[in-house]
């Protein structure tokens, strides 16, 4: 189990982690490049950099290595890093990202803006020229060149400076990325054209053409600006169902003090605290009900549209929305401690832990940029060798265009895109995926394990049969064990109170004198109305009286669809026996049933009796059952039913169930259970319904056709787009790509690849 620290989390190795802010990375190939810088540096164990949320998250040694130096192995990349905060907040984290996201979307979008606007009245210069194409021997210019000359180098140094200032940064660490594509290409266009206006002789002299290519340059720009405006953007709609989480918890709170009402600011609230509550309003803190009762709407945290009732003592949560009644709560956990700003952290985490299938976008961009410069040399040399220097302009153009229709952008996207819209839609639902790994596994499950008790089952032994005596009616049968039972703390005496109180039969108004003994594993007795009542098993009741045959023949009945007996009797005389379970939960069924129709096995193990396990199992709809099993034994199952080749999910909510959750495939803790199971989880269903297994399973396998889709297209965009960009066309049917061309497909495949994956947010259960 992990426990925090200021910045960092420990792990049960007491290997520290620490999630580093990384700036500067704008393709695949730059998160590849920090991703292997990382992983070589000594002391580390695992790297893992996100693309989409500008981190890397490190796990290391700290006998080996410190945060320190993993800053400074980021640095040599060529990358901005700092170390984290102390503390940090999950939901201040995700404030400052979205303010960072804003600013940058807002200043593309300006530069992008003033690109296309000079990239208009270049247009429109060249167009008013009279010559804009010179023939060979000119020795001067048209002075529309020059006129685009200087509006070319004002787009450049401030609307593309970043490109090439991170290209230099690149070079300098002898690296390269899409910054170096985007300025290799569009430098070489505007050194040509550069020549061609200062020098235009000196080309005319060695045979080439002169030609200018400043509009191509500017476009190019602009394209590319635009593009990464337009990714900003959405990048910002992949958080919303996180950002939504987010701004569920109230900024103020009317505190009750002194019998007066103060409407304060969150921090003000201290533990203990008591705030009051209006009708309508969300509750500010999480904490216990003091006063008052309502039906709270806890959508936010279940997924559940139907409003639960809570009373006095009941405990609530912060975000949730209160129903019609006043409440007053006093707070038991603020600020990070609360279970909104824990579902919120461990999102963000989630979102920044990487998908297996990550891996082979990484060894893709690995080699990508240098094959990339490769492909525009040679497509330079071949142009030049056909066409001779009169086609110098044009091999120019087409090496340019392959450098700049190769950004790696796109396949950088594909994975931690389609991640983050599914992680977040998917605890809309009340289905908290911990991370990349857990979302792609899910996927591939063909096979369910189920725990009994709290899982199919409500985890609470509830009355199910009431059968009395002749001459006994049924009402009086449970207010005479209730009357005995009331004073129990047996899970089983609470049924029957419950269930007495349900029928307005509790007998609190009938006087249980002396004598109240309890004896562990037979049941209790007490005088009740200073007559003998005893209630428990048949071997402890038969010592008070026989039992009639027509209750012995109706209790054999019971206990073979597993109900555990409570007899019952008076003064001698046996009044009846009352049935007890653990009975299963109303969704359970009909979630079972889903799983079955998506074609997924699905089998129940349990350390209950055999008996009362087929029981629950035939009402579930489950035919395969393990019963009477240790946890030990539970995790044996798990091993044993992963040989084969098998992808095991268990799902479970107790302690008894964490190692064998831990063991398997993918472990899902049901809402509700105990700490120690949902930390050995990958996957928590927020409310008691394994429907959201089938949701998580569900969500995990439209997210991998998601993932699949857009690697696809990034894929095949290159292979597609590089040889056009060469020019592999032109000899049969004399068709080039322009370089503006190639900037606009390159800046849309990245848009498209994002909003492939926003598709997810239509995704419903």
């Amino acid at each position: 189990m992990a426990y925090t620290h200021p910045g960092y989390i420990f792990a049960m190795a007491n290997h520290p982690s620490i999630t580093i802010p990384v700036t500067g990375m704008t393709c695949a190939a730059c998160q590849a490049r920090v991703q292997r810088a990382l992983s070589k540096t000594p002391g580390v164990d695992t790297a893992s950099v996100n693309l989409m949320m500008n981190t890397a998250a490190v796990t290391y040694d700290p006998a080996v290595a410190s945060p320190r130096q993993l800053v400074d192995a980021v640095r040599a990349t060529g990358y901005g890093a700092e170390l984290p905060a102390a503390a940090p907040s999950a939901t201040r984290e995700l404030r400052k990202q979205d303010e960072a996201r804003r600013d940058e979307f807002t200043g593309l979008r300006a530069k992008a803006a003033f690109a296309f606007a000079v990239g208009v009245v270049a247009m429109a210069v060249s167009m008013s020229s009279s010559s804009m194409s010179m023939t060979t021997g000119t020795s001067t210019a048209p002075l529309a060149w020059w006129l685009l000359l200087v509006a070319t180098i004002a787009v450049m140094a401030w609307a593309g400076r970043d490109f090439y200032v991170r290209a230099w940064k690149a070079f300098r660490h002898r690296s390269a990325d899409m910054n170096t594509l985007i300025s290799v290409g569009t430098g070489a266009a505007f050194l040509f054209s550069l020549i061609a206006t200062v020098t235009p002789a000196t080309l005319a002299r060695n045979g080439v053409q002169p030609q200018v290519y400043y509009e191509a340059v500017v476009f190019i720009l602009a394209f590319v600006l635009a593009g990464r405006a337009m990714e900003a953007r959405a990048k910002g709609q992949t958080t919303a169902a996180l950002r939504r989480l987010v701004d569920l918890q109230p900024t103020r709170a009317r505190l009750v003090r002194d019998g007066r009402e103060y409407d304060l600011p969150i921090e003000d609230v201290r533990l203990g605290d008591v705030v009051a509550v209006r009708p309508g309003e969300r509750l500010p803190v999480d904490g216990e009900i003091v006063d008052g009762a309502s039906a709270i709407d806890e959508s936010m945290l279940t997924g559940e549209s139907m409003p639960v009732t809570k009373v006095a003592g009941d405990g609530v949560f912060g975000g949730t929305v209160n129903g019609a009644g006043a409440l007053r709560v006093r707070a038991t956990s603020l600020g990070e401690d609360s279970a909104l700003a824990r579902i919120v952290r461990l999102m963000r985490d989630a979102q920044a832990t990487r998908a297996p299938i990550q891996s082979l976008a990484d060894r893709v961009s690995g080699v990508f940029v240098p094959v990339v410069f490769v492909v525009a040399i040679v497509t330079l040399a071949v142009w030049l060798i056909a066409g001779g220097r009169a086609h110098a302009g044009q091999a120019i153009a087409a090496s340019v265009s392959v450098l700049i229709i190769a950004c790696p952008c796109a396949m950088g996207l594909a994975v931690p895109t389609a991640v983050m819209v599914a992680t977040g839609k998917g605890a809309e639902h009340g289905v908290l995926i911990k991370g990349g790994r857990a979302l792609e596994r899910a996927g591939s499950v063909d096979l369910v394990l189920l725990d009994k008790t709290g899982t199919v089952t409500t985890g609470r032994p509830a009355v199910t049969d009431v059968v009395p005596a002749a001459g006994v009616e049924a009402g009086s049968l449970l207010e005479t064990a209730a009357s005995v039972e009331r004073l129990s703390e047996h899970p089983i005496g609470r049924a029957i109170v419950e269930r007495a109180e349900a029928a307005g039969r509790a007998g609190e108004g009938r006087t249980t004198s002396a004598g109240f003994t309890a004896e562990p594993g037979r049941g209790a007795r007490a005088h009740v109305d200073d007559v003998e009542v005893v209630v428990g098993t048949e071997s402890f009741v038969r010592e008070a009286g026989a039992i009639p045959p027509d209750i012995s023949a109706a209790a054999s009945r019971l206990a073979g669809d597993g109900r555990t007996l409570a007899f019952v009797a008076r003064g001698g005389r046996v009044l009846g026996v009352i049935g007890v379970a653990d009975q299963i939960r109303p969704t359970s069924a009909p979630a079972i049933g889903r799983l079955r129709e998506m074609g997924l096995g699905v089998a129940m193990l349990t350390g209950d009796n055999e008996r009362t396990a087929r029981s629950i199992a035939r009402e579930a709809g489950i035919a395969e059952v393990s019963a009477n099993l240790l946890p030990a034994e539970k995790t044996a199952e798990v091993e044993r039913r992963q040989v084969g080749g098998r992808v095991v999910a268990m799902v479970g909510d107790g302690i008894n169930d964490a190692p064998a959750l831990a063991r398997a495939d993918v472990g899902i803790a049901v809402g509700g259970g105990t700490d120690v199971a949902i930390d050995a989880s990958e996957v928590t269903l927020m409310r008691p319904d394994l429907g959201g297994v089938a949701d998580a399973i569900s969500l995990s396998r439209r997210t991998m056709r998601t993932i699949r889709e857009n690697l696809f297209w990034a894929m095949i965009y290159n292979v597609i787009g590089i040889p056009i960009a060469a020019g592999v066309l032109f000899p049969g049917f004399g068709l080039v790509l322009n370089p503006v061309v190639a900037s606009a497909a390159m800046a849309l495949s990245s848009v498209s690849v994002v909003g492939n994956s926003l598709r997810l947010r239509r995704w419903t259960p």
